[in-house]
């Protein structure tokens, strides 16, 4: 059961009757949070976990399924779209002018504070 996917209108029910009934925290339990699960459970002589649990539950219910998958099914976030190809002349504009600064540095004209500001700035340029 653990490696199943788990379903957002389960999860959402398990709450809201944890909001009436003396047992809240079985949400908690489904959705692989043991541990509040136990918190819920030990605090359900007051109306905080009944609470709690109803604003859960309707949390659950607005999220659209990719939110509550990334949520509590450790759904991996849409991968980034693909970098644009560095242009080779870009690059090596870059590695002329980090030359460039180095010997500036190395001659004392450049602080390496001021070296280090500057190379960052080229290198974002192709990055």
């Amino acid at each position: 059961m653990l490696s199943q996917p788990k379903d957002r209108r389960i999860a959402t029910l398990l709450a809201w009757s944890g909001a009436v009934t003396p047992f809240s925290g079985l949400h908690k339990f489904y959705l692989g949070q043991p541990v509040w699960g136990v918190v819920y459970l030990l605090l359900s002589w007051t109306m905080i976990p009944k609470f709690a649990s109803a604003i859960e539950g309707i949390w659950y219910l607005l999220q659209n399924q990719a939110e509550f998958d990334s949520n509590f099914n450790g759904a991996l976030p849409p991968a980034p779209p693909p970098s644009p190809p560095i242009d080779a002349g870009q690059v090596e504009a870059v590695a002329a002018a980090l030359r460039q600064l180095d010997q500036l540095r190395k001659e004392g004209l450049m602080s390496e504070y001021e070296f280090e500001q500057k190379r960052r700035q080229l290198l974002d340029r192709i990055a």
